[in-house]
C-alpha cells in the first residue's frame, strides 16, 4: 500500500506542478502537454514495481461494461469531433459576434447575450470546445471596444462549466461518472436538469453582481465580419449533431450503447464531407481541422489514471478514502468534496477516483455520484487546477497577453463558486424529491 500511495501521490502532485509551472512544451512546432506524460509515467511505474496486475489493466481495457475506459473516451472525442467541425466552420463565432451586436453599446445587455449563447451551445456541444473558440474572439472583440475583458472571459468560462452539467456529453467527468453507473442519457438529463437551472441561474446572478461596476461604462466597439462561408457542409454538420444528440437520449429505449452512436456519427460526418467536398471539387478543410484539434491527449491521461485508481483498488487505498468520506452517499460530502479534490489532482482524475470510491458505498449511490458529477463542473471555478477547461483558458490568455494571473482566478473563482456549488447541490436534493432513484 505504502508504495502505491507514494507514487500515486507524486504523480498526482507532479501533474499539478507541471500545470502551474510548465503545462506544455513544444515539439517541432507540435505543443505536447506535460500532465498526461506525467500521468503515464506514474502508471508505467506501478506496473514496473508490479503494484498493479497487467491482466486487470487487460481486463479493464477489455470489458464489456459501460466502466470501460476506452468506450468513454471513444464518446467524448467522437462527440468533440462533430463540435469542432461546427467550429471549424465559424458557427459558434458567427453566434457570438450576432448576439453581441445586438448589444446596442451597453455592456450589460452584452454580458447577458454572451451567456446565454455560451450556455446553450454548451449543453450541446462541450464546454471544453465553447471555452477554446469563445476565449480568443472575446479577447479581439474587448480589445477592439476598448472594454475590460474580465468580466467577459468569467462569463463565458462560468456558463460553459456551470451548463456542462445539463446532459452528460458536456464534459468528460460526465460521461465517466454517469457510465461508470449505467445513467441513461435521459435518466441522467431528468436528474441534472433541476441542479443546472439553479446553478446556472446563481452563477448569473453573482456574476453580475461581481462584475457590476465594469459593466456600467459604455463601449464603441467597430463592426466585426464573421461569415459562414461553406453553408453546405454546416447544414451536414448540424443534422449529424441534431441526431446523434436525439439517439443518445433514446440510446436506452434501442438498446444501443452511446458510445456506437456518437463513433457512428462522427464516421458518418467524414464519410458525408468527403462526398460532398468531391461533388463540390474542394478540399475538406474542416475535417482536416478536426482531425488537428481532436483531445488526443485524453487518451493517455484517462488511461494513465485507470490505471492508478486500479491500484488503489487493490491495495485498499480506495476503502480509505471512502471511510474518510463517511461511506454514506451525503450529496453535501460528495458535492463539496469532489469539487474540492478536483482542485488537488484535476477532475478527470477526481472523477476517476471518485467513480471508484462511490461504488464502495452500497445501497443508493446515485445521491453521491450525482453529487460528484456536479463538484467536476464547478471544481473548475476555483483555481485554474480544477479542469483541463480552465488550463487551457489560462494558456490562450497569455496567449492573447491579457493581464491576469492564478491569485485573479481564486479571487473571482472562490466568491462565485461556492453560491453556485450549494445552489446545484440544494436542485439535486429537490431533483430526488422530485424523481427519486433507487
Amino acid at each position: 500500500m505504502i508504495g502505491t500511495a507514494i507514487i500515486g501521490g507524486l504523480t498526482c502532485l507532479a501533474i499539478v506542478t507541471t500545470v502551474l509551472v510548465k503545462p506544455s512544451v513544444k515539439v517541432k512546432k507540435i505543443n505536447i502537454g506535460l500532465y498526461w506524460v506525467v500521468a503515464l509515467l506514474g502508471a508505467i511505474l506501478l506496473l514496473a514495481f508490479k503494484f498493479v496486475d497487467f491482466n486487470k489493466i487487460i481486463q479493464g481495457l477489455t470489458a464489456n461494461d459501460s466502466i470501460n475506459p476506452l468506450k468513454i473516451i471513444t464518446l467524448f472525442i467522437s462527440m468533440t469531433i462533430l463540435s469542432i467541425f461546427l467550429d471549424e466552420l465559424g458557427l459558434f463565432k458567427y453566434l457570438a459576434n450576432f448576439a453581441l451586436q445586438r448589444a446596442k453599446g451597453s455592456q450589460y445587455t452584452m454580458f447577458f447575450y454572451l451567456y446565454v449563447v455560451v450556455s446553450v451551445l454548451t449543453v450541446f456541444t462541450s464546454n471544453d470546445i465553447i471555452i477554446l473558440t469563445f476565449t480568443p474572439f472575446i479577447c479581439h472583440f474587448c480589445k477592439n471596444a476598448d472594454i475590460n475583458p474580465l468580466p467577459y472571459l468569467f462569463c463565458e468560462f462560468i456558463a460553459a462549466n456551470t451548463w456542462s452539467m445539463m446532459l452528460v456529453i458536456g464534459n468528460p467527468t460526465n460521461i465517466y461518472l454517469a457510465t461508470s453507473f449505467n445513467v441513461t442519457f435521459f435518466d441522467y438529463f431528468k436528474q441534472m436538469f433541476i441542479p443546472t437551472v439553479f446553478a446556472g441561474v446563481v452563477s448569473l446572478a453573482v456574476l453580475l453582481l461581481v462584475f457590476r461596476k465594469s459593466l456600467k461604462a459604455q463601449m464603441n466597439p467597430r463592426p466585426m465580419v464573421v461569415e459562414i462561408e461553406d453553408k453546405g457542409a454546416l447544414i451536414i454538420g448540424v443534422i449529424h449533431l441534431a441526431l446523434c444528440t436525439v439517439l443518445l437520449a433514446i440510446s436506452s429505449y434501442i438498446n444501443l450503447e452511446m458510445w456506437y452512436i456518437s463513433l457512428g456519427f462522427a464516421l458518418s460526418l467524414f464519410l458525408f464531407i468527403l462526398i460532398y467536398s468531391a461533388i463540390k471539387k474542394q478540399k475538406p478543410k474542416a475535417l482536416g481541422g478536426c482531425l488537428k484539434r481532436a483531445p488526443y491527449e485524453l487518451i493517455p491521461f484517462v488511461i494513465s489514471m485507470f490505471v492508478i485508481v486500479l491500484a488503489f483498488n487493490e491495495c485498499g487505498i480506495t476503502d480509505i478514502f471512502a471511510k474518510v468520506l463517511g461511506g454514506k452517499e451525503d450529496i453535501l460530502i460528495f458535492g463539496a468534496s469532489s469539487c474540492f479534490s478536483a482542485n488537488l489532482v484535476n477532475n478527470i482524475p477526481m472523477s476517476v477516483l471518485f467513480g471508484s470510491i462511490v461504488q464502495r458505498l452500497g445501497g443508493n449511490m446515485m445521491p453521491a455520484a450525482y453529487a460528484s458529477i456536479i463538484g467536476s463542473n464547478i471544481g473548475a471555478f476555483l483555481t485554474p487546477i480544477g479542469a483541463l477547461a480552465g488550463i487551457m483558458w489560462t494558456n490562450i490568455l497569455k496567449e492573447q497577453k491579457v493581464e491576469f494571473s492564478f491569485l485573479i482566478f481564486i479571487k473571482y473563482g472562490v466568491v462565485i463558486a461556492i453560491p453556485t456549488l450549494l445552489s446545484a447541490i440544494g436542485g439535486l436534493y429537490l431533483s430526488f424529491i422530485a424523481f427519486p432513484c433507487s
